[in-house]
């Protein structure tokens, strides 16, 4: 199925939010969304977006993505890789979330997701988070207070930095289904961390998968089963 990318913008008390939109060409009726999160040193354009959001549309879904607090659109010259990657993990190490990073993005993607619904090609009934690592210390809080999202992909992610203390209070809240990725070699979390997180989310309806490698090697199999999850659990509800 071909993709139709559109860019779109949503605002919040003056604030700008660009975001970008895949649709199925030619579809009719309304669309399940997939929110999706790129990771800390992407933007909400880079390689492995792109890679998703035409996986997802193949299977019927529409998909959107908006740059992280300090990506893509949000830095003087869009960049991504290890100096953005390492740029947001200092910020994420250095303390207590004083600077108020996750209730911005929190508020940026709700923003996002109620522009989105008012599309005539979105279900907002049928909305999705797909979000690891970085997708995941936004996603979870942003999960945890959006009962507009039905089912969330997480994961890569553990409570072993200061401002993860966020997550670990957050977790409890998660009441959707949730499908929790780990990788057993993470050379920036621990397993234990991972574990912990996990054990917190409040959703009785949660599962967590291990795969091997190192946290950026991410293969077919985990793509493959996060996708699996989500088509599951919105498709056809």
């Amino acid at each position: 199925m071909s993709v139709i990318e559109r860019a779109f913008v949503a605002q919040r008390d003056g604030h700008t939010i660009p975001g970008v939109l895949w649709l199925p060409a030619g579809a009719t009726g309304r669309a399940p969304l997939m929110l999706i999160s790129h990771g800390g040193g992407g933007h909400k354009k880079s390689k492995v977006i792109q890679e998703v959001s035409a996986s997802m549309v193949a299977r019927g879904f529409a998909a959107a993505a908006i740059d992280g607090p300090m990506h893509g659109e949000r830095r003087a010259q869009i960049e991504e890789g290890p100096p953005v990657q390492g740029e947001f993990v200092s910020r994420w190490k250095s303390g207590p979330d004083n600077g108020g990073m996750v209730d911005f993005m929190i508020a940026d993607w709700k923003a996002a997701l109620d522009h989105l619904v008012t599309l005539p090609e979105i279900d907002g009934a049928r909305v999705g988070w797909n979000g690891l690592s970085m997708g995941t210390a936004f996603g979870l809080p942003f999960v945890a207070a959006e009962p507009r999202i039905k089912a969330a992909v997480l994961g890569l992610w553990g409570l072993c930095f200061p401002m993860s203390e966020r997550l670990g209070t957050d977790a409890p809240q998660v009441a959707c289904p949730v499908y929790f990725q780990l990788k057993w070699n993470d050379e920036l979390f621990t397993r234990q961390g991972q574990l912990d997180l996990f054990d917190k989310l409040g959703t009785a309806d949660k599962r967590l998968k291990v795969y091997m490698g190192k946290h950026a090697e991410r293969g077919p199999e985990q793509r493959a089963d996060a996708e699996a999850f989500l088509v599951e659990r919105l498709a056809g509800s």
